[in-house]
Formats: structure tokens, C-alpha cells, sequence
């Protein structure tokens, strides 16, 4: 097969968790013989991450060539497959997908954030959602995101995880006694707020923060105020960051697709306390130090620096994040159960997984038709369109 990618997120380097499983399924791909390329974002500062060498990857800095880009690739390359990664906030790339390789599209929704539809959406399109539901598939990484793709589009994804987390075995970096309290990719959305609150009211106790793609300058300097938080630096193995943690902190506020890290840290005996939001109750796989949160459900009609929209952060107790932490820093006995429990229950999540499944999936997967494809198309309009050509399919018959 030849399978062209597309989003508007970088993958030289691939920042996020979206992007790393992305490039993960290509290798798998690319390893198995398959032809791959990505049209993507413009690179940006990161640490690496390897991939099979025969993936082509094709930055391209402005949106509108980026879109042109994609239309060249699949015209000359002549993909079987698009796959269209739901970062793609304006949904120009969804858009041109559909217009160049219309039976062939599958939506890789990862970030409910960035979906056309949903009541998480920043962008909701009804155009657009009609193009999602009318792709030839969509994937999803977990059980709560398929839940929230079926009652947003009357339609059944796919669930496939990404085979992200290696073939262990897996280091137990679990320490009582030292380490870190981390957060990754501190930001609004990530619930920078409430770990700015904990760590203040923790005076004693380190923590240590890991900048993302969401970190901006002002996030920075208000870290830096707090003499108890250490920055780290991204690193190309995730080993060499939880081998410095002692309890990994998801604090996050906004509707997550999965929790990719906060697996990672499980899998290496890390507890990690995180809030309940989407599917980080997935990847906490029934494990304990879940707390509930009020979530994000406005944004400011303004973007900062990185052209995220500003959100309204709600506000949040801090006082139950602070006693999990201090159970679990001054309790050995309960340290080590749940850094038991956690190793335990990740490694039963993994032993699951299917490498090949994404393969597998493609192959068995029929292209829309012609006739499908001018059904959703109608069914998408507005109302407004609608009501439109109603009017002239009546003009017509006078």
C-alpha cells in the first residue's frame, strides 16, 4: 500500500503525543513494506524521535501550500490511503483530502479539541463533521473517544492503539524515597493553574516540570517564580525523564482523547495521580488517584502566542491533588501498592495490543463509492444550503 499522512502538527520532530503514535503506526507500516509519506507542519524545536527511514516527510510552512502540497501528493503519489490527523483546527486539510482522494480518507481523531464536531470542539463545522462521517474510516485510541465520536456522529470508529509503548521489558523506576513530582507539557489546558497551586502549597516537596507544545513564555516565567520546580528537558527516550520521577501529576483541565504519558509512567511502576477528564480514565486503566475536576468549557475570542485560544480556567481545589501527593510521598505502604497496582494493570493493557491491527484494518478496508459519497454530501449541507437548493430543484420543475 501507499499510505500519505497529513496534519498541520510538526513531525520533524513530532511534538505530542498525536504526532508519536502517528509516526509510530508509519514505521510499523514502512517496516512491513508499505510506501509512506506525511505532508506536515513546519519543523519545530524537540527532541527526535526515530522512525524507518524510507518515510518521506514533508514540512511546509504555510497552511495554504501546506494544502497545495497535499493535493500535489495525492496526485502523484496516489495514495491507497489519506490519513487525515485531526490536527487540523481550520479543517483545510480534511477539506482538500476529500476533494483529491475522496473515496479514500481515513480521520485519525486523537484530539477532541480539533475534531469539527463534538461539544469539545473549538471549531465545530457541520461541513466538515459531514466529511469525517462520510470517510472511508475513522480511528480512534480508545474506549471513551469511540463513545464520543459515536454519539457526535451516529457512527461506529475503530479502536486501535498505537503500538507507541516498545516490546519491554520495562525499567521499574518506581523510587519512594527520591524523585520528582512531574508534569509534562505545563499549560492552561494541561491544568498549569492547579499545579502552580500545589507546588506553592508544597514548599517542601520537588517537582519538576517538562515543557510541550502548549508551554508559552508566560507559563515560564511564572514556573520560574516557584524555587521547588525544576525544568527538565524533553528527551528522545522517555526512559531518561520518568527514571528522574517519583509521581507523575496529569492535572488536565481540558477533554483528553487518551493519556499516553501517564501509561508510559505506569508501565514503569510510577503512580500517577490525574485528573478525570475523557480518556485519561482510560489510561489510569482502573488504577487508583483519579480526582475529579471542573473542566474548560470556554475560550477567550483571542490566541496566545502559540495560536492556542485562551481559555477561561474554571477553578479547582487544590487540597485533594495535595493530600494524594503526600500519601504517596509519606506512605511506603501505600507508595508501593499503587506503583504495584500500576505496573500491574499497564502491562496488561499493552500485552492486548496488536501491532499490526492499523495494517490489517487498511487492508480490509472498501474505498466509499460515488453514490455514498453524493448522499453525505447533501446530508451536510447547512440549512440554509439546504433550503437553498430546495427552492431551485423547485424552480426547475415549473
Amino acid at each position: 500500500m501507499r499510505i500519505l499522512l497529513t496534519a498541520n502538527a510538526s513531525y520533524t520532530p513530532p511534538r505530542g503525543g498525536a504526532t508519536r503514535s502517528n509516526l509510530i503506526w508509519l514505521d510499523r507500516l514502512a517496516r512491513t513494506g508499505h510506501a509512506c509519506r506525511v505532508v506536515a507542519g513546519p519543523s519545530r524545536p524537540g527532541a527526535e524521535f526515530p522512525h524507518h527511514p524510507s518515510i518521506q516527510v514533508i514540512p511546509v510552512e504555510e497552511p495554504a501550500a501546506r494544502v497545495e502540497r497535499l493535493a500535489r501528493e495525492a496526485r502523484e503519489f496516489a495514495p491507497d490511503w489519506v490519513l487525515v490527523s485531526s490536527e487540523d483546527l481550520g479543517h483545510g486539510l480534511l477539506r482538500e483530502a476529500h476533494r483529491a482522494a475522496p473515496d479514500r480518507i481515513v480521520y485519525l481523531a486523537h484530539t477532541p479539541q480539533f475534531f469539527p464536531f463534538g461539544p469539545a470542539s473549538w471549531n465545530p463545522d457541520p461541513h466538515a463533521a459531514g466529511l469525517v462521517a462520510d470517510s472511508a474510516g475513522i480511528v480512534v485510541i480508545g474506549a471513551h473517544m469511540a463513545e464520543y465520536v459515536e454519539r457526535a456522529l451516529g457512527r461506529s470508529p475503530a479502536v486501535i492503539h498505537p503500538p507507541i509503548y516498545g516490546s519491554g521489558p520495562w525499567p521499574n523506576h518506581a523510587s519512594f524515597p527520591r524523585g520528582f513530582v512531574t508534569m509534562i507539557n505545563p499549560c492552561a489546558v494541561k491544568g498549569l493553574s492547579l499545579f502552580l497551586e500545589i507546588a506553592a502549597r508544597m514548599p517542601d516537596r520537588q517537582f519538576a516540570v517538562v515543557p510541550g507544545w502548549g508551554t508559552t513564555a508566560e507559563d515560564r516565567r511564572v514556573l520560574e517564580r516557584l524555587p521547588n520546580v525544576s525544568f527538565l528537558p524533553n528527551t528522545r527516550d522517555i526512559d531518561d525523564l520518568l527514571a528522574l520521577t517519583r509521581v507523575l501529576l496529569a492535572p488536565s483541565l481540558w477533554y483528553e482523547g487518551f493519556g499516553l504519558i501517564v501509561m508510559e509512567a505506569l508501565l514503569r511502576g510510577i503512580p500517577a495521580i490525574a485528573s478525570d477528564s475523557g480518556g485519561l480514565r482510560d489510561s489510569k486503566y482502573g488504577t487508583g488517584y483519579v480526582i475529579p475536576v471542573r473542566l474548560i468549557e470556554r475560550y477567550q475570542a483571542a490566541f496566545d502566542e502559540l495560536a492556542m485560544p485562551r481559555p477561561v480556567v474554571p477553578s479547582n481545589d487544590p487540597a485533594p491533588w495535595v493530600a494524594a501527593i503526600e500519601e504517596l510521598l509519606s506512605s511506603r505502604e501505600a507508595y508501593q501498592a499503587e506503583s504495584a497496582r500500576s505496573r500491574a494493570a499497564a502491562h496488561r493493557f499493552v500485552a492486548g495490543l496488536d501491532a499490526g491491527a492499523l495494517e490489517r484494518y487498511l487492508e480490509r478496508l472498501t474505498p466509499h463509492g460515488q453514490r455514498h459519497r453524493e448522499r453525505a454530501t447533501i446530508e451536510t449541507l447547512s440549512p440554509e444550503k439546504r433550503a437553498l437548493l430546495l427552492a431551485r430543484l423547485r424552480h426547475r420543475k415549473k
